[in-house]
Order: structure tokens, then sequence, then C-alpha cells
């Protein structure tokens, strides 16, 4: 392959020097052995690295610059609607007036010896702060609800969350905007004529009729441009790439050292509860008392307004009307779906739930690494615990999202079918789990399967349980 890609180049270099040849006009072209020695004679004139220097300078600066601008304010506004909102005529007027316009204006405003630098900023910034924004739209609810519940702290939402949403946005916009800083950086110095810069080279080219110096110079920008583009894409995928350990708290780390998980919090009085979507009620005038350290299983076919019902404990949700009183502020779910973080592994996802300080730190978690990695071998082979949750089976993934919420330092554990894509062994084993790793914790689990039921009973025969059939009063 590296020799057709240099047979095809051999080609056009020959092509360009036959037609110079053919022209026999050094001011209207030149071929590519003149250019090369006056490539050659640019990298060797004493200022030469001085000229680099200045351009480099001043249009990666422009770059980097807008680009932390960009993440930033496409941030707010994406948390904050009036910020937007109040943000949007700008970033229309940056986007709409022609370069020319600002570089004339800014020669005005500030001369010309940051042009490059101002001009390059207001030419990425627009790309970085739209791409932000559409990206982090683009982050999937049901993670964002999970980690609600939870309570993951806010660098921890960034990086396993957010940021597999932003990346690709991000990635595309480097790769249009970085191209795109370096030709109007350029060409801003051209208009401008600051010292010591690439564009005054060029422009002295073109006075001169120097037509060797300016396709020398017009190379040295690209490999210029090349290997800026090459650095920042490297640094950003590395940046991707990286998974810091989430740290606990303080609070976390004493619940998680713990042997037993006590509630703090009383019953859970649930009183005339009201629930509509589009205006058709699925949960209508119910009440119940969930006793605490109690055990339930509730029961009703699908659709009946069991998932709704534990969001509505969970504080995913709120009632139209009744009240809710003694939620736990912290809970240990399995959601209907895993909501798992699907680019990172089985111990990573389960780390993340047992910290609430929002902390990032690497190589300092070994001790809570090796307690999660001993619980997960209780569902998990060992093969599977380091590999992406993506390329886990279903199955595997349902008892990862089973260990998470068992992990979690909650008060309460809420399943909704919680055994769905597990076989007979798997299921027995779960629920296995699920009762001794409990330690005097709620338990509340949706299902419509009798099995469930019958699995819990042979199980923990003596064990306290009340079975809650609630479809007759939704």
């Amino acid at each position: 392959m590296i020799w057709k890609k240099l047979a095809i180049i051999l080609f056009w270099l020959c092509l360009w020097q036959l037609a110079a040849i053919y022209t026999n006009n050094s001011i209207l072209l030149v071929g590519p052995i003149q250019a090369g020695q006056s490539f050659l004679e640019n990298i060797a004139r004493p200022d030469f690295w001085n000229i680099v220097f200045h351009s480099f300078g001043r249009i990666g600066l422009g770059f980097l610059t807008a680009l932390l601008t960009g993440i930033i304010l496409g941030a707010l506004a994406y948390r904050f609607k009036l910020i937007e909102v109040f943000l949007e005529p700008l970033v229309t007027v940056i986007k709409s007036v022609p370069v020319v316009s600002f570089v004339v204006l800014l020669l005005i405003w500030f001369g010309s010896a940051n042009l490059s630098f101002f001009i390059s900023f207001l030419v990425v910034l627009p790309n970085i702060y739209v791409n932000t924004i559409a990206g982090l739209r683009n982050t999937d609810r049901n993670l964002i609800q999970m980690a609600q519940v939870f309570h993951i702290g806010g660098l921890n939402r960034f990086f396993y969350i957010y940021r597999p949403a932003l990346m690709p946005y991000l990635m595309s916009a480097l790769k249009i905007s970085l191209g795109m800083s370096w030709k109007s950086g350029v060409a801003a110095e051209i208009i401008g004529l600051p010292q010591y810069s690439l564009g005054e080279r060029l422009y002295m080219s073109k006075v001169y009729l120097d037509t060797a110096g300016l396709f020398s110079w017009t190379l040295i920008i690209i490999l210029l441009s090349f290997a800026f583009e090459k650095a920042v894409l490297y640094l950003v995928k590395r940046f991707d790439k990286w998974e810091p350990v989430p740290v606990s708290g303080k609070k976390a780390r004493d619940k998680y050292d713990r042997e037993g998980i006590q509630s703090d919090k009383g019953n859970i009085y649930l009183k005339n509860i009201c629930k509509s979507y589009n205006e058709q009620n699925v949960i209508d005038n119910f009440s119940y008392t969930f006793e605490q350290g109690g055990h339930y299983c509730l029961m009703a076919p699908s659709g009946a307004g069991k998932t709704t019902l534990l969001k509505l404990i969970s504080g995913i949700e709120s009632p139209d009307s009744g009240i809710i009183e003694g939620r736990p502020e912290h809970v240990g779910m399995v959601f209907q779906e895993d909501r798992l973080c699907e680019r990172y592994n089985v111990i990573t996802n389960i780390m993340l739930t047992t910290t609430d300080s929002g902390s990032l730190d690497t190589g300092k978690k070994a001790d809570d690494i090796m307690k999660i990695r001993k619980e997960a071998l209780c569902l998990l082979p060992e093969s599977c615990l380091n590999k992406p949750v993506n390329e886990l089976s279903g199955g595997m993934k349902r008892r990862c999202a089973i260990l998470r919420a068992m992990l979690s330092c909650s008060e309460i554990v809420i399943m909704d079918e919680p055994f769905n894509g597990l076989d007979e062994e798997n299921r027995r084993r779960a629920a296995l789990y699920i009762l001794e790793r409990l330690n005097g914790r709620t338990l509340i689990i949706t299902t419509h399967r009798d099995e469930d039921i019958e699995l819990f009973n042979k199980l923990c025969p003596d064990i306290r349980k009340e079975m809650l059939v609630f479809s007759k009063r939704l």
C-alpha cells in the first residue's frame, strides 16, 4: 500500500515538473525541484524559527483558546437555557460575518500584532460551541436518570456519561476547525503583515514575484498545519480513552467498608398517589406503606404501572397528586433497562455507584477494586470483568446491573424485572446473592412471573415477605 501511495505522489510530481518545463517561466510556474530548493533555503534562514514560532504560537493559541471557550460556553448553554438564548445572536453574527470584515475591524481596534490570534479564535469558536451543545444533548437520558438515582458526582458524570456522547461531535468539529484556523490565520497575516509571520513571507514572495518562495512557504504552512492537527487529535483521542478511576468520598467509603448498610429512614408512605401520561391514568389514587427492612414483590401484568411506581419511589418522577413520605435519599436500583455505561467495564460501572463525592483519581483505589472484583465474581465469570459492557451478553449486563444496585451506598434496593434475560441457574444465583447482600435494607422487586415468587420462597422460606398485587388498585 505504501508503494502505491508513493507511486501516485511521484506521478503528480513528475506531471508538475513537466508543466513547469513546458511553461518555461519561473514567475508563472516553478517545478518541484525549484520549490524544493527554495524550501531548503528558507528553513536555513537565520530568522526561520522566529517566524514559525510567532505564527504557530498566535494561530495555535487562538485555536486552543477557542476550543476551551467553546466547550465551556457550550456546557453552560446546555445547562442553562437562558445562556443559550443570550449567546445565540452573538454566535450567529460570528458565523455570518465574512472573515475579511473581522480582519479590517480588528486591524483598526488592535493593530496587526495579534490579528491571527483573534481571527483563528473567531473562526473556530462557533463550530466548537454548536457541536458541544449538540453532543451534550445527545447524551442518553436514561443514563442521566441513573446518575441522578445513584448520586453520581459531577466529574464522574462528565467522564463516564457525558464524555462518550460529546466526543464524536467534538472530533467532527475539530477536524473541520483545525484546517480553517490555519487558513484564516495566515490569510489575516497576509492582510495585517505582522512582523515575523508566515503571512508576511507569503506577501513578500508576491511583491518580489518569487513564485518558488511562494510554493516553499505554502509547503511550510501545510506541514505546520498537518503537525498541529495530528498533535491535537492525538491528545484528544488519548483524553477520550483515558479512564480515571472513580474515587469515593469519605461518606461513601465509610458506608462501603461497613459490613451492613442499615437504613436510617422509617417507613415509606404512599398516600393517594396519582400519575398520568398524556392524559392517560397509569396510577390512580394508590396508597400503600413499605415498612423499613421489608421485602416486597409487586406483581402485575406488563403495562400496569409497576415501573412508574418505582420511578416515583426512587425520585426519578413526582406524582401528579398525592404524597410520598419517607422517600429514601440513597437508592440502589435495577432499572427496566440495564442503563450501564457501555464503553466501560464491569468494575468501573460498579465503582461509579460506590461514590458520592464526584472526585476522581488514579491508582489509589486498589482495595475497593479488589472488593468489587470479589463481589462481581459471585455472579459473573472472571473473563468478562475487564471487558467493555457493550461486548457482554444481555444476561451478563443484567447481572452487572444487579451487582451495581446491591453494592451501591443505598438505604433501599429497588429492582424492576431484575431477572429478565437470565436462565434458571443464573436467576437462582442472582436471587440468592440479593437476599444475602441486603444487610437489613428494604427490598422492592417488580415482576409479572410466578416463577420469581416461587424462587424467593424456596431460597428463603422463613424471611418476612409481603406479596402485593397492586394492579387491581391502579
